[in-house]
């Protein structure tokens, strides 16, 4: 009995630890292969909150690209540090870029898209991204998701799902200090 107990203690600790590997890679990652290219450029038929912004735009800025849709509860609880971030570091050259790329039919409605925009006071930019290309060209696969771009508009931070706020922020304070 005490050989089978063992047995089964020791295989519960193996599942539980390839478990625990697999949630919080889901949870939260960094270390993604984008790390060390040039962003790709947005390109999006409808931008909220002001014009579609090009590289020009945005080079010799420091960029964060959030992947998120509306009904995404993770993306929601994201949401306040996204907009603290927008607010505290705008004028010292980050900008704020959402990327709305809806899960279900009902969020690719730019009507609801616009009501969630404006209840939730976001005032970056909100490129829609409904037929998914640039959630394509960025290679992402999950809401949501961070992309720090440096001033050269090279990927040089990711991070997926909720956590490590304050991590991040460093990350855009040393983009931002770069010169």
């Amino acid at each position: 009995m005490k050989i089978i107990t063992k047995k089964l203690a020791l295989l519960v600790m193996i599942v539980s630890v390839g478990l625990g590997i697999r949630l919080s890679s889901a949870m939260g990652e960094t270390g993604n292969s984008a790390v060390g290219v040039i962003a790709p450029e947005i390109v999006s038929p409808v931008w909220l909150n002001g014009p579609p912004l090009r590289p020009a735009d945005l080079k010799g800025k420091v960029v964060l690209v959030e992947f998120w849709t509306f009904g995404c509860s993770n993306c929601r609880n994201v949401e306040p540090y996204i907009k603290q971030w927008h607010d505290k570091y705008a004028a010292r050259g980050l900008t704020v870029i959402g990327v709305h790329s809806p899960e279900f039919e009902h969020e690719s409605k730019i009507e609801n898209v616009r009501r969630y925009i404006a209840e939730h006071q976001i005032r970056h930019a909100v490129a829609l991204d409904n037929d998914f290309s640039v959630w394509k060209s960025y290679h992402n696969r999950f809401w949501p998701a961070l992309y720090l771009i440096d001033k050269q508009g090279v990927i040089r931070y990711t991070y997926i799902g909720e956590g490590r706020y304050a991590e991040t922020e460093r990350q855009i304070q040393a983009l931002l200090a770069e010169h």
